[in-house]
């Protein structure tokens, strides 16, 4: 089965981890192995391990802020900085395009076009293999600190962006992030008018509580959570509240599901726990937990963030690459969940949403 991914971070990866994602995942481990730092030679994501998991598309990041906490490769002092990195990084995802890996998909025939070849080839090819059409990229802006200011925002649209979340982790430029009580900024507000103007989606993830409310009363457009778990079932301001993700269904949103063990079990400790007891079935529980509280599947869907400053280490323990994610197909119809529930879940429901965000039916 196709699935869709709305979130991984594959230039930050690429640029500023120095991993060449064109090789396969067990050739990067081995290129690390001795090399120190959180989740090296551990890492999940590469294109070949895309392809033989039928990833038809994934929303492809930029990533990079000016929060002030000096997170390496990631925090930066100056906007200006900010700015270089994402362009650098956008320039990363125009050469794979350009040379055959993947196609920038910006608007709805390119879209039609690209998931109709690979529904084919996937009706075709009933084996995991790398010889797939080449992989389908909605480049999405982690973080809207690289754009200078909101009147700058048709160059990023015109390089292809087409979703943004205006925070990540921290008191960014134009809106507090995740561990802050902090609202839209004056720069915020205007973004978001000037992203309903544009067509971009906006993307809820890491906004603070305060942000979030801001937002869905500021911002009338296409909206969804790329990434994000729920905080009945793991307590964390990160995490989205049932109220949260209700807001969310009556704007007929989609949340992907993450997959960072500590968004999974309560009480996990980052750099002491072990994934042990993490295993894809604690993914499961949250995509039911959103369908069960919408009342059918038609908001759930994966947002894996993988490889998103973490590895196998910080990933369900029977995991290995993110080629598993053929598992949760059997998880999930355990569950009592029928096929076109599954197939939603797995791709259907982003497809959807772009489709209609973009004009289409």
């Amino acid at each position: 089965m196709l699935i869709i991914d709305s979130h991984l971070d594959l230039a930050w990866n690429a640029l500023q981890w120095n991993r060449d994602l064109r090789r396969s995942v067990y050739t990067i481990r081995t290129q690390e192995n001795g090399t120190s730092g959180k989740g090296r030679a551990l890492g999940t994501v590469a294109l070949p391990e895309l392809r033989r998991g039928r990833f038809a598309l994934c929303f492809a990041t930029t990533l990079t802020r000016s929060t002030g906490h000096a997170v390496t490769h990631l925090d930066y002092p100056s906007y200006s900085q900010c700015y270089g990195i994402a362009q650098g990084q956008l320039a990363y995802y125009q050469l794979l395009e350009r040379e055959g890996d993947a196609r920038i998909i910006t608007n709805i025939t390119d879209l039609n076009n690209h998931i109709a070849e690979w529904e084919a080839w996937d009706s075709a090819t009933q084996t995991l293999t790398d010889d797939t059409p080449p992989l389908g990229f909605v480049i999405s802006m982690e973080s809207a600190d690289p754009i200078p200011n909101p009147d700058q925002l048709p160059e990023w649209w015109e390089a292809g962006v087409r979703i943004i979340g205006p925070a990540h982790y921290g008191q960014g430029r134009y809106a507090g992030g995740t561990s802050t009580e902090m609202g839209l900024t004056e720069l915020g507000l205007a973004l978001l008018a000037d992203m309903e103007r544009l067509g971009i989606l906006l993307d809820m993830t890491h906004l603070s509580d305060q942000a979030f409310w801001q937002a869905l009363e500021q911002y009338n457009g296409p909206i969804l959570a790329s990434h994000n778990n729920c905080r009945s079932l793991v307590p964390h301001q990160r995490q989205f509240s049932d109220e949260q993700l209700q807001a969310i269904f009556e704007r007929d949103g989609v949340i992907g599901a993450a997959f960072d063990t500590w968004m999974l079990q309560p009480g996990w400790i980052i750099g002491e726990s072990t994934n042990e007891g993490v295993t894809l079935a604690n993914v499961v529980d949250h995509i039911d937990h959103i369908c069960q509280l919408a009342g059918n599947s038609r908001h759930a869907a994966i947002g894996t963030d993988l490889d998103g400053g973490f590895g196998r280490e910080q990933s369900p323990h029977d995991l290995d690459t993110i080629a598993d994610l053929q598992g949760l197909i059997g998880l999930l119809a355990e569950r009592g969940y029928k096929d076109d529930d599954i197939a939603a879940i797995m791709y259907g429901n982003w497809l959807r949403l772009l489709r209609r965000s973009w004009g289409g039916s």
